[in-house]
């Protein structure tokens, strides 16, 4: 609906300023691409860069050039990309795309969220601007806007402040011209340029124009097809109409080209008096002033055309114009008037002003002029001599078919928004069901992410969007190939199952495999997952494995010859305050893990509680996912505990039974410790890394059940060893802080 009172608005303006003819192309062109942003409305699939367009659909000549030719440059250098009108742009749109770049695009409340929210998650945000539209002090240079009433005006200046203030929330530009660059640094700290191109559309409509001038009319009647009897004809008149004339060609695209034409009027004057072979084609929106009126049956107006009948309409005129005044608005402007004509093999004079004076070689490829002497001689040169204006095309349409056209010149943009956009890293997950493994991939994440990387989890389940972890928060797709386009700087591997996606996505540049256990042993025999849960150890395409386990590194290297990057596993320490257990009432035990899982080993616990004096102990029993079997004595269950509430069960309980016999990186203990308790624990490949026996813990072998319970019999009895486990317990933990250990993770993935 807003589309609608947006064109509604604009209708009296386009009748009123630039007539019916112009309202209806508008109106015309408004309908197609208002139907091609309700299309574009479904961004669910990864791609590298979002472009998000603020001119208005009914003024699609900006956009064409700016969004759809770059579109056209990146696609041809592997690089995906999406387009959206800025009134449709919604926030979850962030979580698509790597980079974003605003074209045109005026402040609202949307965008500058969606801004913040692109750089809070470490995405590029850039701006893109083909004219000084950005601050009032350069459109009060454009002599139409000082024409404008008091209420226009504002309206109009509004816009431009408003699309300055889009532009310095950016954290850079993308522009046309040197004098752009130039100004464009006064705002952002970077500035790139992308001169304006031709597309491959452009180019086939101006290569089919130049057949169509050139060789279709000297073709013999009998070699035409029938479909082709008609152009043939047509081509025949244009041809004949040209004979015996000179047609100059003044392509003005809008009114605000008024003054850059009238510039040129004296000149044109002495010209139309002095070589009557001369004919002017106007194109566009432009006053007809009174000193040309006496030449008017000489004069061939025609209203603005749609870019695709472009080509041909500058292929019947032998000089294309291009006057510009020179101001810093107008040094801005690109120059596109050049290559347009040059790609239909028409040559070109201009003033030599920004653009024009950087891509013209004088005498070469065009003329230009400084003055109106300079645009007399530059006339009367190309009038009179035929053969410098085919060499002049000629050498211009050479040039511009290979340095102008968007499928030779896409690398220096692909390169330069490369080299600007954050590493992106994708962490493949099994899941999003909270575990100790899953803590472990998160705070990597929340560690790279405030590392300044772009973190994205890739997950099975479609219907989570985003994930909170801690203060941090990340952007969760879909792990299907067909729902990713974009290219991964960095993916990671969790489990084994999720290996298969860095095997079969193409677009990463490089792979990891993070390794936390030796998962063929997390089933038994036979069963169907042990084959595949061992092979991945071996991977079909290039890995770097990383571990956070001493143990996992060295049988990854005994058993498969990977040699694995290695950091510490850690805690946030803050989050578990510790202090100083009292023994001198009913002492707790915690017992810990998924009894459902062999290799936690819970029964075992629960077999040692068996030996206790239960008129003396309590028995807690924390588990996410399974329930305690009938046999077990349990005095409190804890079930799927949120892990923010996790320390104070820890800091409520004296000592922890711990017999897992395989673990990654065992955290519970560490946990423990750093509250200030104590622990008894079967030493596993997991833990032995930081667990010294009689330092900071009791360690017991695997089945002795007497010996856990002597060893939670000294605990309850030594005060001495109590006092050493408590501080060791703490000291280690405190070593093992994430704030402490945060560069040995960031070196695992980045150099």
């Amino acid at each position: 609906m807003s589309n609608v009172k947006e064109l509604a608005g604009k209708t009296v303006k386009t009748l009123t300023e630039e007539g019916v003819f112009a309202f209806f192309i508008k109106m015309k062109n408004f309908i197609k691409n208002n139907r091609f942003i309700k299309k574009s409305l479904k961004h669910d699939v990864f791609q590298d860069v979002l472009f998000i367009n603020g001119c208005a659909p009914s003024v699609p000549h900006p956009a064409r050039y700016r969004v759809t030719h770059q579109r056209e440059q990146l696609l041809a250098c592997g690089v995906s990309s999406g387009e959206v009108y800025y009134e449709e742009l919604t926030l979850d749109m962030v979580r698509f795309y790597r980079l974003f770049i605003f074209f045109r695009c005026p402040h609202t409340d949307t965008v500058e969220e969606f801004i913040q929210l692109a750089k809070k998650i470490n995405k590029k945000v850039f701006f893109d601007v083909d004219d000084l539209v950005i601050d009032t002090k350069y459109t009060d240079q454009i002599a139409l806007v000082n024409t404008f009433d008091e209420a226009k005006r504002e309206i109009y200046d509004d816009g431009v402040r408003r699309m300055g203030r889009t532009l310095q929330l950016c954290d850079g530009a993308i522009t046309t011209t040197q004098r752009l660059k130039t100004e464009l640094e006064k705002y952002v700290p970077e500035v790139f340029i992308n001169r304006n191109t031709a597309s491959e559309v452009m180019y086939s409509l101006s290569e089919r124009a130049i057949y169509k001038r050139d060789i279709l009319p000297y073709l013999e009647k009998s070699n035409i097809s029938i479909a082709e009897r008609g152009i043939y004809q047509h081509a025949i008149r244009l041809n004949k109409a040209r004979e015996n004339h000179i047609s100059l060609g003044y392509f003005s695209g809008s009114l605000t080209h008024n003054q850059d034409f009238l510039m040129i009027l004296t000149p044109l004057v002495h010209i139309l008096k002095t070589y009557p072979q001369v004919r002017l084609h106007l194109v566009g929106e432009l006053d007809l002033p009174e000193e040309l009126k006496e030449f008017s049956e000489r004069i061939i107006a025609h209203p603005f055309v749609d870019w695709k009948k472009l080509p041909d309409l500058i292929s019947q005129v032998d000089i294309n114009l291009a006057p510009l005044e020179d101001t810093i608005f107008n040094e801005a402007k690109s120059e596109n008037k050049w290559v347009e004509a040059a790609l239909v093999k028409v040559p070109t004079i201009a003033s030599a002003v920004g653009a024009f004076a950087t891509m013209i070689e004088p005498g070469e490829t065009g003329i230009l002029c400084k003055n109106e002497d300079d645009w007399k001689r530059g006339l009367i040169t190309l009038i009179t001599d035929q053969k410098k204006r085919r060499e002049m095309a000629e050498k211009a349409y050479q040039y511009c078919t290979k340095h102008c056209v968007s499928i030779y010149t896409g690398y220096p943009l692909t390169r330069f928004l490369r080299g600007m956009q954050t590493t992106n890293i994708a962490f493949v997950l099994p899941s999003l069901h909270i575990s100790g493994g899953l803590r472990i991939i998160l705070q990597h994440a929340a560690i790279l992410q405030e590392a300044g990387s772009d973190v994205t989890l890739l997950n099975v389940n479609p219907k989570i969007d985003w994930y909170s972890f801690g203060n941090r928060r990340f952007p969760v797709l879909w792990d299907e190939t067909k729902k990713l386009k974009g290219r991964f700087d960095k993916a990671v591997a969790t489990m084994w199952t999720t290996t298969r996606f860095l095997e079969e996505y193409p677009n990463i540049k490089s792979r990891f495999y993070l390794v936390q256990n030796y998962e063929t042993d997390f089933y038994p025999p036979k069963t169907q997952q042990r084959i595949p849960a061992n092979a991945s150890y071996v991977p079909i395409v290039r890995m770097e494995f990383l571990t956070i386990s001493r143990w996992c590194k060295e049988w990854l290297l005994e058993k498969f010859g990977q040699s694995a990057k290695y950091a510490p596993n850690g805690i946030t320490k803050v989050n578990f305050p510790h202090h100083k257990r009292e023994l001198s009432g009913k002492i707790r035990i915690l017992i810990e893990g998924d009894c459902s899982v062999a290799y936690k080993n819970v029964d075992e616990a629960f077999a040692i509680v068996g030996q206790l004096d239960l008129n003396r102990f309590e028995i807690w029993y924390m588990s996410y996912n399974a329930a305690p079997k009938s046999h077990y004595h349990v005095d409190r269950f804890l079930s799927q505990v949120p892990y923010e509430e996790v320390p104070s069960v820890y800091q409520q309980c004296h000592i922890l039974l711990k017999t897992s016999i395989l673990e990654s990186f065992s955290l519970p203990p560490l946990e423990m410790m750093a509250t200030g308790g104590f622990v008894v624990a079967v030493p596993n490949g997991g833990n032995q890394e930081y667990l010294v026996h009689e330092d900071n813990c009791l360690l017991y072998p695997q089945g002795d059940i007497e010996a856990a319970v002597q060893a939670i019999d000294r605990i309850c009895n030594e005060e001495e060893l109590r006092e050493r486990l408590f501080k060791q317990g703490v000291e280690t933990a405190t070593r093992r802080d994430w704030e402490r250990i945060r560069d040995d993770v960031v070196s695992l993935y980045l150099p």
